[in-house]
């Protein structure tokens, strides 16, 4: 198992703090890792690079190469997963929804991780 991510600008007015989950094949970028770890330093070189206020969807996957990925796991791709937003300062904001529905709108979490 390995992590997937794709990452998505935020576009909506009325839910400015992250951008809708976007596919594998309608993403900004995606990345593929082995460790979620991995995942931060890729979404906040992506801010840099793109020079946006970025989210990024993770999920675990079984997969072997971003540039082929499995049917079953594009088709599946949507926001019941991890939520990874880039905050000012450096910082990200991780939200689990793994368990839970993920909503359009919600209460701002105490949940952040900070680069070293």
């Amino acid at each position: 198992m390995r992590w997937l991510m794709t990452l998505g600008e935020r576009t909506r007015p009325d839910a400015p703090t992250f951008a809708e989950c976007p596919g594998p094949h309608e993403a900004r970028a995606v990345a593929l890792v082995d460790d979620v770890g991995q995942l931060f330093p890729v979404l906040l070189e992506s801010r840099r690079l793109f020079g946006v206020e970025l989210t990024g969807w993770a999920s675990q996957v079984e997969a072997d190469d971003v540039e082929n990925l499995p049917q079953e796991v594009i088709e599946n791709w949507g926001p019941d997963q991890l939520r990874l937003d880039t905050m000012p300062g450096g910082y990200v904001k991780v939200s689990d929804y793994r368990d839970n529905q993920a909503f359009t709108a919600l209460p701002p979490r105490t949940n952040m991780l900070t680069r070293p």
